[in-house]
């Protein structure tokens, strides 16, 4: 099969082929990025068909919609099917015959929107090869009052069907103290203790930046470097300060951030992992993403912050994303 679908009013062309590959190219740089969920989903049909045809898209200007449209047209013409989609708020939902048969999200996406359609369109969906049921009393507390890092998790759960809140919408949970030796018993405390108070399953993290010419500080006392109620600002000051008189010299400038992720429900055996992400102190912060000591932490071999990537790349190899990716591992056995 060799046929092309053409939207000339807003320079977009598509082709159908044989094999089983999907291409977008541009005279815009990166919109291949902007496209993405459109790869995701051809993916997924491939996987729940078995149908075997390859989709080609030029768009000379980048104009996402129009591509989204023309995957589409050429989707109905080589399956025969009724598909069709919505891209709103930060959503990417598609259908067959109105059923809702993927939901991903895009950048910063609506909260309300995404449990709006989950309650309004029941379904299944699928996620590193598994697939999951949706409804909408799939919910779970993230136990920060951390914006950034609720946000970080929220994109990431929001794939697997759950609603995400944190505890900024239960104002009058006490707080708990960190009274742990590591990483693992700071988070189960917070996560175990809060499922207790709730009756709700609770994911808790502890993170924190490891430097290795201070010993592995700040560690566990990440949050609260440079004092108890410390700023993000306030904790990156006092780490710079803290290596003004070393030598930082590439091997005296290694760090990692470390996390231990503990999800905790009613009646069940918490759920552990953990993760790294290993990089470099950087000698200026740099970048205006992500919170925390982004701006300082060098990714790898890479020269750019954290605080520098899109965070839809940084969700994809950060030390949560690693230990979410092994939490998915072990999620199917542990949620039944």
């Amino acid at each position: 099969m060799n046929k092309v679908v053409k939207d000339l009013e807003n320079s977009v062309f598509g082709r159908i082929t044989d094999g089983k590959s999907f291409t977008v190219r541009s005279f815009v740089d990166d919109f291949s990025k902007e496209v993405a969920g459109l790869e995701h989903f051809f993916e997924r049909v491939l996987e729940l068909t078995g149908h075997e045809f390859g989709f080609e898209i030029f768009s000379v200007d980048g104009n996402k919609m129009a591509s989204f449209e023309i995957f589409f047209e050429m989707l109905r013409l080589v399956s025969g099917d009724n598909y069709s989609f919505e891209l709103d708020k930060g959503l990417f939902t598609a259908y067959l015959d109105d059923e809702l048969i993927h939901v991903e999200t895009i950048g910063d996406f609506d909260q309300a929107a995404f449990e709006q359609v989950i309650k309004a369109r029941p379904t299944t969906i699928s996620s590193d090869e598994k697939r999951y049921e949706i409804s909408a009393d799939r919910e779970i507390l993230i136990a920060t009052h951390n914006e950034g890092k609720t946000k970080e998790f929220r994109q990431m759960f929001a794939e697997l069907g759950y609603t995400v809140k944190n505890l900024n919408d239960f104002p009058d949970l006490p707080e708990v103290e960190e009274t742990g030796s590591s990483f693992e018993e700071n988070a189960r405390l917070k996560a175990e203790t809060i499922s207790d108070l709730t009756g709700k399953m609770v994911l808790a993290d502890d993170s924190g930046l490891m430097v290795d010419v201070l010993g592995g500080l700040p560690g566990i006392w990440s949050a609260r470097f440079a004092g108890e109620h410390a700023t993000d600002a306030a904790n990156n000051a006092k780490l710079l300060h803290e290596l003004a008189s070393t030598a930082l010299t590439p091997d005296r400038r290694k760090a990692n951030f470390h996390t231990a992720l503990v999800v905790a429900a009613p009646n069940k055996e918490s759920l552990v992992v953990e993760a790294d992400w290993d990089g470099y102190i950087a000698t200026i912060p740099k970048g205006d993403n992500g919170f925390g000591y982004d701006p300082l932490f060098e990714v790898g071999e890479s020269g750019k912050t954290a605080a520098q990537l899109p965070m839809e790349e940084k969700n994809k190899i950060s030390h949560r994303a690693q230990a979410l990716a092994k939490l998915l591992d072990e999620w199917e056995a542990w949620s039944k």
